[in-house]
């Protein structure tokens, strides 16, 4: 699918990698200003159902989980919450690659790829049906390649921290999202070779499929993502330079997680957390391996039809 629209005015908006001093102090006045937002949601049983047959893990495909919506009031599966709790944006005013504004640095930084992130879950977590406050605040934000020296350009990474606490229960959910933001115009993560990345040479657990267009769309619709990376192939190669659209960096990882308990139903987790290493691309097949460290941590790593590795991630199981 390619959403056909003009180019010529995110192509004539190229700038250089070079900040002028205004946008470094308009910058550095955004990084000294506190940040936070509060949003609510209510994890809807027919949504999660939405969700679950998106999920290849979970849609009755051979080798995975039969397709079974989820019953309210029963535990929230471990990071479903990832289709919940978006910002509400009216579409003039996203960003220009389709993202919305909130945590965003200034202009010139407005293009933001998924770096990474963590979760931890706290008493029983979250339940299907719930009324859930999700508390975020931007907790951390470094500069990197302003001084040339990163062959990058300049970059700038938000950490946020989001606490989701259900009405009546408390805290369930912590989570931390890395986000990193690029000028517009700077090279896109598709003008580099993939990066090499150590992992195990073998795995104990492991799940293969293929993400579609439609998958994306789907997810995107989930999420109520605009993000033009996913859902325009036009965008994705002249803009960017990558290959293809891509796979979302939340939807990942989810999968490292969806897969894990795939294999393993009846573990309880304690803590994850991951790292996207090279790009997602859609249309390649993609498989997500498991590797047990201990009885209670396991390495966790996707990798492409091609052998690039596009996530890595640790799980780790709640104590008996």
């Amino acid at each position: 699918m390619s959403i056909r629209r003009p180019l010529t005015t995110i192509a004539r908006r190229r700038l250089t990698t070079a900040a002028t001093a205004s946008e470094l102090a308009a910058l550095d006045a955004w990084i000294a200003a506190p940040k936070a937002l509060t949003l609510t949601d209510t994890l809807s049983p027919s949504k999660l159902a939405d969700l679950h047959i998106t999920l290849p893990t979970r849609d009755g495909r051979p080798g995975a989980a039969a397709f079974s919506p989820p019953a309210a009031g029963a535990p929230l599966a471990c990071g479903h919450h990832l289709a919940f709790f978006h910002p509400r944006t009216p579409e003039a005013q996203l960003r220009p690659d389709g993202t919305d504004a909130d945590f965003c640095p200034p202009h010139p930084f407005v293009r933001r790829m998924w770096a990474g992130g963590s979760m931890r879950w706290l008493q029983d977590g979250l339940r299907v049906g719930g009324a859930v406050e999700a508390r975020g605040a931007v907790t951390g934000v470094m500069k990197k390649g302003f001084a040339g020296e990163t062959k990058g350009g300049p970059m700038v990474f938000v950490e946020q921290t989001i606490e989701y606490a259900e009405e009546g229960r408390g805290v369930g959910v912590v989570e931390g999202r890395s986000h990193v933001y690029l000028p517009l115009g700077q090279p896109g993560g598709g003008a580099r070779a993939p990066r090499e990345v150590e992992v195990p040479t073998s795995a104990d657990f492991s799940f293969t499929f293929t993400p579609r267009a439609t998958t994306l769309f789907r997810f995107s619709a989930l999420t109520f993502n605009g993000h033009h990376i996913h859902l325009d192939r036009e965008y994705a190669q002249r803009i960017e330079g990558y290959p293809e659209r891509l796979v979302h960096g939340p939807l990942t990882a989810l999968l490292l997680l969806e897969t894990t308990a795939l294999h393993h139903p009846t573990a309880k987790f304690a803590a994850f957390a991951y790292r996207a290493r090279n790009p997602v691309v859609v249309d390649r097949a993609l498989t997500i391996r498991g590797a047990w460290r201990s009885p209670t941590e396991a390495q966790l790593w996707t990798v492409d039809d091609a052998g690039v590795v596009g996530m890595t991630g640790t799980i780790e199981l709640a104590q008996a």
